[in-house]
């Protein structure tokens, strides 16, 4: 009996305490969603200030003004009989209409505010030098074109990667001390290389040795007309850089999960299910990966993370058609709009994961509590 019912007497209405408990999580919800929302915004504005240096990149663009209305005029026939300070009076209203037209004659403060807004809502207008596949400067046309090949590798490469690992690490963990088990802890090392070194070895013996597989790209050239042989076609094309992912940290993850799996092996209650006589799968499934479900998903989560950002070299090795390739080309050509758009959708995937880890962990772990909540004896 609660505290409230040995004061009043009666129990207390079960509707009531659904209504607390989510209250409690709707606040709960509401608070982290805020803090991460302000994270965010954060986070973009000072990318914002990186990427055009502190109004180092407007400056460029207004000379870019300045020569591309001065070529204009040099060109122009009718204004050959003006004088020369009339050309150049010309030439300098021709350069604040451009400039203004632009908003670059603000202060760069008032602009960074506006390129925030502009970045968060990804209305980013025209970029500086890139173009998507159809012609478009749009940067969400851009982006939108390299988001797909990105999830499909990212996607393919670390759900395969996260499945093989944690369940070679429970047939690892009924194996200790074994010939398998020493080899695997042997090669744990090798995963210290990242995955675009594994990719660059891959295409020098199966692309260029042996010729069984293409060097890189998304596709064949031409693209196939019919739709199965084109994803057929993208499938080869996948091999090579989803295996660079694995190979670079499959034994690696094997040997954490599987020294895990040891450690939650050996503990009293396991040893009690087994002198119940339950199944050695039963055994595994809910005494040793169900409590280390929240940290094998909070590894997995973020090392997805991290290989969307990892990925700007892994890409670029193999020629693949996605946001890391599209990063590396922006900053190359210090194409500001496409920068700000691929920080945002790294920022939102970010939050987005977090806030979604706080759920997850609250539907595999009982004993984690939504908004604070008690728990229970």
């Amino acid at each position: 009996m609660s505290k409230l019912q040995a004061t009043t007497g009666r129990a207390v209405p079960a509707r009531s305490a659904t209504t607390g408990t989510f209250a409690r999580i709707a606040r709960y919800t509401l608070v982290r969603g805020v803090t991460l929302i302000v994270t965010v915004v954060i986070g973009v504005y000072l990318a914002i200030l990186i990427a055009n240096g502190g109004g180092y990149v407007d400056q460029m663009r207004i000379g870019t003004v300045r020569e591309q209305i001065s070529l204009q005029m040099a060109n122009n026939e009718a204004l050959r009989d003006m004088s020369l300070q009339e050309r150049r009076e010309y030439e300098q209203r021709l350069v604040d209409i451009e400039i203004a037209r632009l908003g670059l004659d603000q202060p760069f403060l008032v602009r960074s505010f506006r390129y925030l807004w502009n970045g968060l809502t990804l209305d980013l207008g025209s970029a500086e030098y890139l173009l998507s596949d159809s012609g478009s400067r749009q940067v969400r046309n851009i982006l939108g074109e390299r988001l797909g090949p990105t999830l499909l590798l990212m996607a393919t490469g670390q759900l395969l990667l996260f499945f093989t690992s944690v369940f070679f690490a429970l047939f690892l963990s009924r194996r200790y001390g074994t010939v398998m088990d020493r080899i695997v802890v042997a090669l744990a090392p090798t995963s210290a290389a990242p995955a675009w070194f594994y990719g660059i070895f891959l295409i020098l013996i199966f692309a260029a040795l042996l010729g069984w597989l293409p060097f890189g790209g998304m596709v064949d050239a031409p693209p196939p007309q019919n739709p199965w042989l084109r994803a057929l076609s993208v499938v080869w094309h996948l091999i090579l850089p989803v295996g660079a992912i694995v190979i670079s940290s499959i034994f690696y993850t094997s040997y954490y999960w599987r020294t895990f799996f040891l450690i939650y092996s050996s503990e009293d209650y396991v040893d009690m299910a087994k002198a119940k006589g339950l199944p050695s799968g039963a055994i595994e499934r809910g005494y040793v990966l169900r409590p280390t479900l929240p940290t094998i998903i909070t590894s997995f989560a973020l090392t997805l993370i991290s290989l969307w950002t990892g990925a700007i070299v892994l890409e670029t090795v193999f020629g693949w058609p996605g946001i890391g390739r599209l990063t590396q080309m922006a900053i190359n050509l210090f194409d500001t709009p496409v920068i700000v758009g691929t920080v945002v959708i790294y920022a939102y995937l970010l939050a987005l994961t977090v806030f979604l880890l706080d759920i997850i962990y609250a539907v595999v772990d009982p004993r984690v509590k939504l908004g604070g909540g008690e728990r229970r004896s």
